[in-house]
Formats: C-alpha cells, sequence, structure tokens
C-alpha cells in the first residue's frame, strides 16, 4: 500500500510503514487505542488516519463487516512451521501466530530442542513457513545451549532440504536469535515489558520462547502462597497475550510436569500419561495451545544416530484434533518418525 496516495501528512505516512500496517483492512481491523500504539501517533493523527482510510474505502470498493472478520481470523490462522512436515501435519503449518502455545513434558524430551528450531525455522521467509524475523529465548532456569543451537545451525541444510542451501547461507540464522535470562517473576515481567516489546517494536523478532514458565513460579512461591502465585501468573498470560496479538507474534511457554495422583486430573495431559503440566488450572486456562512432549523406551535408529522415540501430543487446541505425532531428535534437530520409517533396537 502507498500510504503517500492517501491525504496522509509525510509524518503519519511515514509511521504507518514502521508500524508494517500494508492495507488499509489492516488499519481498519485495528482499535483507536492500539494504532496509538503500534505507530506512536497522537489521538487526532490517529482519528486522521482512520478517516483518510475509511474515505479510501468508500472511493475503491467498501469492506464489509464479514470481510474484516475474515482478515482477523487470516491473522490468527497465520502459522509458524516447525521446520517437519510430519509435526506440521499434526499442528496444521505449525504454531498459530495469534495467542500462547504451552509445550510441557518431562526433563529429557525434547522441549528445548523444539524451541531452538523455531527459533531458527521463524527466520526463514514466509513461503519456507517462517516470519522473516528473530527470535528472543528468555531462560529461567538453566544456561543457554549455545552449542547446540550452533549444531543445529551447521546442520540446517539436512533438516531443511525444501530451502536452497544459498538461502541458508545468507540468513546468517546465529544473530537473529536475542537471549535473556529471568530468575524471578518481576524479572521476567520487566524483560517482557521493556525488552521483548523493544525487539517487537523494531522488527527484530516474531517469536518468543519462556525456557520455562514453571521453574519461576514453583521456587518463588510457598503452597499457602496460592493466591498470590495465581495473580502473578496471571499478569504474565495478559502481557504475553497482549504481545502476541499487538505484534502477531507467536509465544512458547516451556512447561515442566507434575505427578498425577488423582486419575480426574489426567485430563490435562495425554490420557496414557501419569504427568500433568505443572501450575494446574489457573495456568492451563490462560494457553490457547497445549502440547505435551514425551521420552517414551523405545529407541529408534537412523544410520550412525540413535535417538529415544519421542510423543508430540495435542491436549488441547480450538483448532486442532487431539493427536499425536512420534519423533526423534537427530543431529540437525527434532523430526517425525513415521510407522513406515521406524528402524527399532
Amino acid at each position: 500500500m502507498n500510504w503517500d496516495r492517501l491525504e496522509l501528512s509525510p509524518r503519519i505516512a511515514a509511521a504507518v510503514r514502521r508500524a508494517k500496517l500494508t492495507s488499509i483492512r489492516e488499519v481498519l481491523c485495528v482499535s483507536h487505542l492500539d494504532l496509538q500504539r503500534l505507530t506512536g501517533l497522537s489521538r487526532p493523527d490517529v482519528q486522521h488516519l482512520l478517516t483518510a482510510a475509511a474515505t479510501a474505502c468508500r472511493r475503491h470498493r467498501p469492506i464489509t463487516a464479514l470481510q474484516l472478520q475474515e482478515g482477523q481470523r487470516g491473522a490468527l490462522e497465520s502459522r509458524l512451521s516447525v521446520g517437519c512436515p510430519v509435526l506440521d501435519q499434526l499442528l496444521r503449518g505449525g504454531l498459530p501466530v495469534g495467542g500462547v502455545t504451552e509445550l510441557s513434558g518431562e526433563s529429557g524430551a525434547g522441549k528445548t530442542q523444539l524451541g531452538l528450531q523455531l527459533c531458527l525455522s521463524v527466520q526463514y521467509p514466509e513461503q519456507h513457513g517462517g516470519l522473516s524475523s528473530g527470535a528472543l529465548y528468555i531462560c529461567t532456569e538453566d544456561s543457554f545451549p549455545v552449542r547446540r543451537l550452533q549444531q543445529l545451525i551447521g546442520e540446517q541444510s539436512a533438516l531443511r532440504s525444501d530451502v536452497p542451501p544459498s538461502l541458508i547461507s545468507r540468513l546468517r540464522l546465529g544473530d537473529h536469535v536475542y537471549i535473556e535470562h529471568a530468575a524471578d517473576p518481576d524479572t521476567l515481567q520487566v524483560c517482557l515489558s521493556r525488552r521483548a516489546r523493544l525487539l517487537l517494536a523494531q522488527g527484530r523478532v516474531r517469536l518468543l520462547v519462556v525456557d520455562s514458565v514453571a521453574a519461576l513460579f514453583r521456587a518463588e512461591f510457598q503452597a499457602e502462597d496460592w493466591l498470590e502465585r495465581n495473580k502473578r501468573l496471571l499478569t504474565l498470560s495478559s502481557t504475553l497475550h497482549h504481545l502476541s496479538q499487538e505484534f502477531s507474534t507467536p509465544v512458547l511457554c516451556i512447561n515442566q510436569v507434575t505427578d498425577v495422583f488423582n486419575q480426574s486430573d489426567v485430563t490435562f495431559g495425554p490420557s496414557s500419561s501419569s504427568v500433568s503440566p505443572a501450575l494446574g488450572l489457573a495456568w492451563a486456562n490462560q494457553v490457547t495451545v497445549r502440547l505435551m512432549m514425551r521420552r517414551l523406551r523405545e529407541t529408534v535408529c537412523r544410520g550412525d544416530q540413535s535417538s529415544a522415540l519421542r510423543r508430540l501430543d495435542v491436549v488441547f487446541a480450538p483448532h486442532l484434533a487431539r493427536d499425536g505425532r512420534d519423533a526423534a531428535v537427530w543431529r540437525e534437530g527434532v523430526r517425525g518418525v513415521p510407522n513406515s520409517d521406524r528402524n527399532t533396537e
């Protein structure tokens, strides 16, 4: 959209371009307050922008309420590819751009591996399942696995055979993964409100990963502090959802698990699992998509590599069937394992 063609001052047109609003429909789908936040314009300037956009609609072809709704739905249905066709099929294209996705599982299940893989996938162009931007990875318990990230970068040609090697080398994948550490809930909140918002507003990142959300709230609060803990969880989820919606950014929250003692609680995880995602119902109600990754006893082999078999399950999601896929962690990353490809030992 050439905003200079509308009756806008150069200053307003430049602000709209910086906000990456590319069409009149996008402008009309955003609230007055959100337009102020996105563009940094004053209230009168935003009103002038909306008036110019509405005038342009009348001058050309009217946009109906249904079309506006479809435009918003299209933004929510955008996906970030996992980088594996088998897992993308399970997720109907990958992580939804709008909303918070939780990935829970026991230690060693492969959660961090998948988080790192998404940090590279987001950097690819949209035609290859990415969002043409970087990722912010927030660690809350362990140090960032930089060696594993470098290994994944070196093996991208093996994982992403759909992408020309020349494009992979041009992307300079290691330069666009930003790392932060948060040792307590307050630090995490500040990181999201300041550092994450700045990177998102500058267009440097389009993926937020928190690894893990349970580590902070388990260590910081005692059992009798459950009310305060739940309040803080709600504040955190509100911040994550707002950032996701405002900047059309997928958010991945990695979560730990807890043992299930009451069988009525099994609904929080796969029906065959003896563990449930941590933080209980208060957190479960805040996530858009809940995935669970499990490490199975079976081992799969491929060439000179072997891996414990994993299982990625959809626990709940508004757009997905409750299903799962087997997967393995190889040198190049996490890949689905079709039954026909199994070579077990």
